[in-house]
């Protein structure tokens, strides 16, 4: 199993223990549920979410455009392997391939802003989202968020959306561990 982990991500970086390596692993898997949600719900029309012939249709996400959702997820996945990069050597060096940086290395505070961002933004973002979400309201607080899963079609829904509320704590733990690893690695050299 793990020569195709190491394929899939590259080298796991020096001095990195294996907590953080299935860390960056989760965050990547915290994301997945609910992108295949969206795309089987919205782009493949699987019956996950509850409409009334009352109801507004379904939207129609930019005109209808089947690429948007799967975009949106494909965006989301990648992001979140990125997480990865905190672990890899390709997060601390700048790998080969890449025209005139390949091989040089990335400075400490390049991946750790952005990455303590992301984790800032997520951490705030989907717990608070998700509450609101389940409790039937809005994401700004007010009653009634359109059509409400209930019976099997909650337990799938909320089994693919509240997983995001892990990827912000999740990836500031990696990004507190990728910091200290790092500058540690630099005061020993």
């Amino acid at each position: 199993m793990t020569g195709v982990l190491a394929r899939l991500h590259g080298r796991t970086a020096a001095d990195v223990p294996r907590w953080a390596v299935w860390t960056a692993y989760a965050v990547s898997l915290t994301v997945l549920p609910a992108g295949l949600w969206r795309i089987l719900s919205v782009d493949l029309r699987i019956p996950l979410m509850e409409t009334s012939a009352d109801g507004p249709p379904p939207p129609e996400w930019f005109g209808g455009e089947w690429w948007y959702v799967i975009g949106l997820s494909l965006v989301s996945e990648a992001l979140a392997f990125l997480a990865v990069g905190l672990v890899s050597e390709w997060g601390q060096r700048v790998p080969g391939w890449v025209p005139r940086l390949g091989g040089r290395r990335i400075p400490i505070l390049a991946a750790v802003v952005p990455a303590g961002i992301g984790a800032t933004l997520n951490t705030l973002l989907w717990p608070y989202g998700m509450t609101m979400i389940s409790m039937g309201h809005k994401v700004n607080g007010e009653v009634g968020s359109g059509p409400v899963p209930h019976g099997w079609r909650a337990v799938v829904f909320f089994g693919a959306y509240w997983p995001l509320a892990l990827w912000g704590p999740l990836l500031g733990v990696l990004t507190v561990h990728y910091y200290r690893r790092r500058r540690a690695a630099e005061s020993r050299a």
